[in-house]
């Protein structure tokens, strides 16, 4: 299990001895961060400075992506969690890493193979003789941000373990239940699913992720830049945390808080309903995404420096929020229409609220 799963222990440990816990988690109904009541929140200024410098520190590694980053933080900020898809080689793990090194909080990656098992990711019972019971040991998915690398290379078995762990920031092993630290979020990886030695994710699976992005091939100056700066070093080697979990749960509490107009939060069920209705899809978004959505329009409007959403907001996150979740028929695959092409028609064919660019 240890080659394939291996935890940022330091800042895990200096988290227990702050905080006077047991270094494993106990059942439901104990103390943990969801009970401990909200944070308080931050200034806008303080979220976009915050935000600023973790994206500063991400890009010293993912040169020339800035709109990749953005969605980074916009689905840390939602609470959600970011699926990272491409071809292999143009930075996918990179992201993830850069991401969970700039937060001082416990990091875990897991290394996603065909015998990885189930309780290899969320913790097993282990009995011990000398108190005559079993312990829960817990695996890589108690950290604040858990790095899932190459994802569907894993069996639907493995999965299927982050099911609970990413809707319900939970745990239950033999009956027993765990709750899992906030802020939590699953960054995964993932190669196209035509690639061979791998699995392509359920649409349960993928309607977990709050937003999926396409890293792409840089352009020739990004490129020319990272050979400069990166061929004979590797700057993850070098990356401090710029921010920790408390003061990311307070940007998190601030995102909450964000205003959004009836008109507007109409607006975000039409479109997402309008996915519904396409001939070209064969499933559409879930009221899942719909929540999702929302939650990513206000982390979108935070960081553009604005107390309330405007449907621009809508706008920006709707691709990388909704076209993940929709299957589309097989006329749409073979007129070569891709879920981002539907996306967008339906941004053009909806009508957007009349006066809702304010409060």
């Amino acid at each position: 299990m240890t080659s394939r799963i291996q935890s940022a222990t330091p800042g895990e440990q200096q988290g227990e001895q702050a905080s006077g816990q047991a270094p494993y988690p106990t059942a439901a109904g104990s103390v943990s961060g969801r009970q401990n009541g909200r944070a308080s929140r931050a200034s806008l200024d303080e979220l976009h400075e915050t935000a600023r410098r973790i994206a500063a520190n991400v890009e010293r590694v993912l040169v020339g992506k800035p709109d990749v980053i953005r969605i980074a933080l916009v689905t840390l900020l939602a609470e959600g969690h970011l699926l990272v898809e491409d071809v292999p080689g143009v930075g996918k793990t990179s992201l993830a890493k850069a991401l969970a090194r700039s937060i001082d909080c416990t990091v875990s990656r897991i290394q996603f193979t065909p015998d990885l098992l189930p309780s290899d990711v969320t913790g097993v019972s282990i009995y011990n003789r000398q108190s005559g019971g079993f312990e829960f040991r817990p695996g890589p998915v108690f950290a604040n941000i858990v790095v899932g690398d190459e994802i569907n290379r894993a069996s639907p078995k493995t999965q299927s373990a982050l099911l609970e762990c990413m809707e319900e920031h939970q745990v239950t092993v033999d009956t027993s239940t765990y709750h899992l630290e906030e802020p939590f979020m699953v960054i995964a990886t993932q190669n196209p699913i035509e690639m061979e030695g791998t699995y392509a994710l359920p649409e349960a699976q993928r309607d977990r992720f709050t937003a999926r992005v396409s890293i792409g091939y840089p352009d020739q100056q990004a490129e020319l830049a990272m050979v400069d700066e990166h061929a004979g070093h590797n700057p993850l080697a070098d990356l401090e945390p710029v921010s920790d979990r408390d003061s990311v749960q307070r940007l998190i509490e601030t995102v909450r808080s964000v205003h959004m107009s009836p008109e507007v939060r109409r607006y975000a069920v039409e479109l997402v309903s309008a996915t519904r209705q396409v001939p070209e899809i064969r499933l559409g978004a879930s009221p899942r995404a719909t929540l999702q959505l929302v939650r990513a329009a206000r982390a979108q409007a935070a960081l553009s420096g604005r107390e309330f959403v405007v449907p621009d907001d809508l706008h920006t996150v709707a691709v990388p929020v909704l076209a993940h979740r929709l299957v589309l028929t097989t006329e749409a695959h073979a007129a070569r229409r891709s879920a981002t092409d539907v996306v967008r028609a339906i941004l053009h064919r909806v009508p957007v609220p009349q006066g809702s660019n304010n409060r």
